[in-house]
């Protein structure tokens, strides 16, 4: 039975329909699902994190290939099928939360016989920002973080700090890890089909941070507010959001040798950096 049939098949038995609400898409394509695995490196050293397993297709390989597999899902109507297929496995473990409110530092510290520990996940599209931030703001002892999203957020977070496609998440991502772009998925790899492709990214997470800040609070501050009016030059966004003075992020600019009309995008990671030290506040 292929994967296509074999979904529908579990679809009809359990009478599921996909969830808009949870962001549902349920992935129809073997060779998107050995892919993912493969490009996570996954063996038997590895603990596997996987947010939200659904219909537990990208499971059903994780379990084959990693030391063990902690499935974190919401929808209470996967645990049924989740548990029907894999409660035989002793690799399996099935948690029913939401994946902001889980105390992953405990969790990951509670199976520390694994020497990595890996995320790997098709993260619901409406999501995907406060779950990759999170996984990187709590400072998680992972080796990697390999998702599918959205293939258009996929190029942001994957972007290199300063170009044209450059958003405030892109420094943060490139502040904690080396990113890479590892596949892009069509839309028809999924039931129901959505109305975007996809794309698999790999957060490969740095022992120490890209760039040294006196202020990592502060530094992340600079960003957001940079960016909340993305429109606007650094300056006035900065300004107007009360971060520093004119005056004073006009010298900042000066000594970087930056044009005082440049945008937040324009800048590099260093840059925001060395403008975050400097700040007087």
């Amino acid at each position: 039975m292929n994967l296509a049939n074999e979904t529908h098949f579990i679809m009809n038995k359990y009478n599921i329909t996909a969830n808009k609400n949870f962001g549902q898409n349920f992935l129809i394509s073997e060779n998107v699902v050995e892919n993912i695995v493969m490009c996570s490196e996954v063996n038997k050293n590895d603990l596997i994190i996987e947010i939200g397993p659904g219909l537990g297709t990208l499971t059903s390989l994780l379990l084959e290939k990693a030391g063990k597999v902690i499935c974190i899902e919401l929808d209470k109507k996967m645990l049924e099928i989740l548990n029907d297929r894999f409660s035989l496995y002793n690799n399996f473990e099935l948690i029913n939360d939401d994946i902001l409110k889980v105390d992953l530092k405990s969790l990951i510290l509670n199976n520390s016989q694994f020497k990595n520990v890996k995320v790997v996940a098709n993260l619901p599209y409406y999501i995907t920002t406060p779950i990759i931030m999170k996984l990187l703001e709590n400072k998680l002892d992972l080796e990697s973080i390999t998702v599918m999203v959205q293939k258009e957020v996929a190029e942001r977070l994957v972007e290199t700090p300063g170009s044209k496609n450059t958003g405030a998440i892109t420094y943060s991502i490139n502040y904690y890890t080396n990113p890479e772009l590892v596949l892009e998925v069509s839309k028809d790899s999924f039931i129901p089909s959505p109305k975007v492709d996809s794309a698999v990214i790999k957060l490969n997470i740095l022992k120490q941070p890209k760039i040294r800040v006196k202020n990592e609070e502060l530094f992340f501050k600079v960003i957001k507010c940079a960016f909340m009016q993305k429109r606007k030059t650094l300056i006035n966004s900065l300004s107007n959001s009360g971060i520093s003075n004119k005056e004073n992020l006009e010298n900042i600019l000066n000594e970087l040798e930056l044009d005082s009309r440049i945008r937040p995008e324009q800048l590099t990671l260093d840059q925001f950096g060395y403008l975050s030290d400097k700040l007087k506040v």
